[in-house]
C-alpha cells in the first residue's frame, strides 16, 4: 500500500514551519487551515477477494462521487463533476460485462436504480476513438452520503483489529468528493478523497503514522504559487517521506495542468422558478460582480448536465437558433442516455442522460475591456429548458425529484506540446473530457457561496392514490352504462322492429 497526502494552505502567511514536526514514524500538524488530499494505491491482491474479482471483471472502472454540500476550490483542485455517483467504466473486449449493480448495491446502498448493466448504463459519446481518458460507459444515480460505502469499507476490507482502517474510512463521511480508480495496465486501486476543510475546526490537528515498517508515506505542505507560465501552476512548501526523512524539506515545482485556476472567479446560481409543472426550466445566474470575460481567445463557456431518469432535454428544440438566442444559449454540443420523448419514467431502464450546452456570453465579455457585464448593472441569465416525465402514482399527489447543479467551466485550447500528463494532481474521467480534444485546459466555475447544498428538488405532480377509487367506480360505472346501452342496441331494437311488423301485420 502506497500512500500520498498533500495540504494546500490556504494562507501561506499564516504557515510556519514549526507547525510540522517529525518524531519517529509519525508527522505531527499543528492548527493548519488547508486543504487536504489523501491518495491510497492498493495492489489488487491487498484486497480481499471477492472485491478482487470484481475489479478484474473490468478493463476500467472509474467512480466520482461528489458532495452535495458546497466547497470552495483551491488550484490545483479545481475540478468538478455534479454532486452524486459517477461510474464510468470500460468491459474487457470479447468478454461477459461484469455484475457491476451488485457491486454497486453492495458498496453504496440497495436503493440505486441499477438492475443490468447493459440496461441501466448509456454511452459515452467521444470526440475521438483516440482520445483515451475516456470510457465507454456511464451510471449515474443521486446519493447524497457516503454511509453505506464506510460501513461496506469497515466490514469488508477493513479488519476487525486494525482500528486506524475503520477511523479512515469514517473520515469519508466528511469528504467532499472521492474518486476511484482501477484499470488493467495499473493492477491497482487508488482511492482518493479531498476535503476543502477540516471538517471539525478551520485547521487540521492530527498525526500521520506509518502503517507498518516496510511501507512509506509521502506527505506535502505546498502553497499555490502563481506562475507567470499561463500552462503551469507552481507550488512550493514542505515535503517529508515518513520513513526515509527525519525533517520535511522546502521544495518548489511547477507542473502543466489540465484543470486550470481562473484568475477572476466565476460563480454562479442553480435555480428552478416555481411552479415547475411537468416543464420546469432551469436557470443558470450569473450574478453582475462575477465577470464573463473570456480568459483567453480560444475560450468557450459550457455546462455539462446530469440529469436523472424522470428528466429529459427535448434536443430538436434546441435547433433553433431563435430559440437559442432567447435563452442565451449557443449551441447543444451532446446529448445522451434516455431520450425518448414519450416514455414514462417506470420503462426507462437507463439512469437517465447527459447534455453538453455551450452558453453565451454578453457582448461585452468578449472585447477584452474586463467589465465583464457592460458595465455591471445586470446578471446574466441562462435558461435550459426540461421536461418530466410522467411518474409513478404516490399517496400525496406529488413527489420530488432531485437535479443536481450542473458544471460550469471554460474550455480552451492549450499550446502545442503541452504534456498535462505529468501533473501529479491531474483527474481525469469526469465525464465531459472526452466531448472535448485532447489538448483542451478546462477553467471552471464555483457555485455561490451560501448556496447551502447543490441539488435542486423539482416538485412534480402524479396520481394521487387517494383518489384512485373514484378514478375505479367511474370506469367500472361507465364499463357497466356502455354495456347496457349496447344490449339496448342489440336487443332492444330488434324487439321494437319485431313488435312492429306483427302490429303492421294484424292491420
Amino acid at each position: 500500500m502506497k500512500q500520498r497526502i498533500t495540504y494546500i494552505v490556504r494562507n501561506p502567511d499564516e504557515f510556519t514551519p514549526e507547525q510540522l514536526e517529525v518524531i519517529g514514524r509519525s508527522l505531527n500538524i499543528q492548527k493548519l487551515n488547508a486543504a487536504k488530499e489523501h491518495r491510497i494505491t492498493l495492489g489488487l491482491k491487498e484486497l480481499p477477494r471477492e472485491l478482487s474479482k470484481a475489479f478484474e471483471q473490468w478493463h476500467e472502472l472509474h467512480i466520482r462521487w461528489a458532495s452535495e454540500k458546497t466547497y470552495p476550490s483551491i488550484p490545483p483542485f479545481t475540478s468538478r463533476v455534479t454532486s452524486g455517483l459517477h461510474v464510468f467504466f470500460t468491459p474487457h473486449k470479447d468478454q461477459p460485462e461484469g455484475q457491476l449493480c451488485d457491486l454497486l448495491h453492495y458498496a453504496f446502498g440497495p436503493d440505486l436504480k441499477c438492475s443490468s448493466t447493459n440496461e441501466a448504463s448509456t454511452k459515452l459519446p467521444i470526440l475521438s476513438e483516440r482520445f483515451s481518458m475516456s470510457a465507454s460507459s456511464q451510471y449515474y444515480s443521486y446519493l447524497p452520503t457516503l454511509n453505506s460505502l464506510v460501513s461496506y469499507i469497515q466490514e469488508e476490507v477493513c479488519k476487525s483489529s486494525v482500528k486506524a482502517c475503520k477511523n479512515a474510512a469514517s473520515s469519508l463521511l466528511s469528504a467532499s468528493y472521492l474518486d476511484i480508480d482501477y484499470d488493467t495496465i495499473s493492477h491497482a486501486v487508488v482511492l482518493n478523497a479531498f476535503w476543502s476543510g477540516s471538517p471539525e475546526a478551520n485547521h487540521w490537528t492530527e498525526t500521520i503514522t506509518l502503517p507498518s515498517k516496510d511501507q512509506t508515506t509521502e506527505v506535502g505542505v505546498l502553497n499555490y504559487e502563481k506562475n507567470p507560465d499561463p500552462e503551469d501552476i507552481g507550488f512550493g512548501g514542505f515535503l517529508t517521506v515518513l520513513g526515509q526523512d527525519d525533517a520535511p524539506k522546502p521544495t518548489q515545482f511547477q507542473t502543466p495542468t489540465r484543470h486550470y485556476p481562473l484568475t477572476h472567479p466565476l460563480t454562479y446560481t442553480t435555480t428552478f422558478q416555481p411552479p415547475t409543472g411537468l416543464h420546469p426550466t432551469l436557470h443558470l445566474s450569473f450574478p453582475a460582480s462575477s465577470p464573463l470575460t473570456p480568459p483567453d481567445p480560444t475560450c468557450k463557456l459550457h455546462t455539462h448536465l446530469t440529469l436523472p431518469s424522470p428528466l429529459f432535454i427535448d434536443k430538436y428544440q434546441f435547433s433553433d437558433p431563435l430559440f437559442l438566442t432567447s435563452h442565451n444559449l449557443v449551441s447543444l454540443h451532446s446529448i445522451s442516455g434516455a431520450t425518448d420523448l414519450e416514455a414514462p419514467d417506470w420503462v426507462v431502464p437507463q439512469w437517465g442522460s447527459a447534455a453538453l450546452f455551450e452558453l453565451a456570453v454578453p457582448p461585452s465579455s468578449g472585447n477584452g475591456n474586463g467589465n465583464g457585464k457592460g458595465g455591471g448593472q445586470a446578471d446574466w441569465n441562462v435558461t435550459i429548458t426540461l421536461h418530466l416525465r410522467y411518474l409513478p402514482a404516490t399517496g400525496g399527489g406529488y413527489t420530488r425529484v432531485p437535479i443536481a447543479w450542473p458544471v460550469v467551466f471554460w474550455a480552451c485550447r492549450a499550446e502545442e506540446g503541452t504534456k498535462m500528463s505529468v501533473n501529479p494532481f491531474d483527474r481525469l474521467h469526469l465525464g465531459y473530457e472526452g466531448l472535448f480534444g485532447p489538448r483542451t485546459r478546462f477553467m471552471h466555475g464555483s457555485p455561490a457561496e451560501g448556496a447551502g447544498r447543490l441539488v435542486e428538488w423539482v416538485t412534480v405532480p402524479v396520481l394521487d392514490l387517494r383518489k384512485t377509487k373514484w378514478v375505479e367506480v367511474g370506469t367500472i360505472g361507465t364499463v357497466v352504462v356502455a354495456f347496457l346501452g349496447l344490449c339496448w342496441m342489440l336487443f332492444g331494437r330488434k324487439t321494437e322492429v319485431k313488435n312492429g311488423g306483427m302490429t303492421k301485420k294484424k292491420q
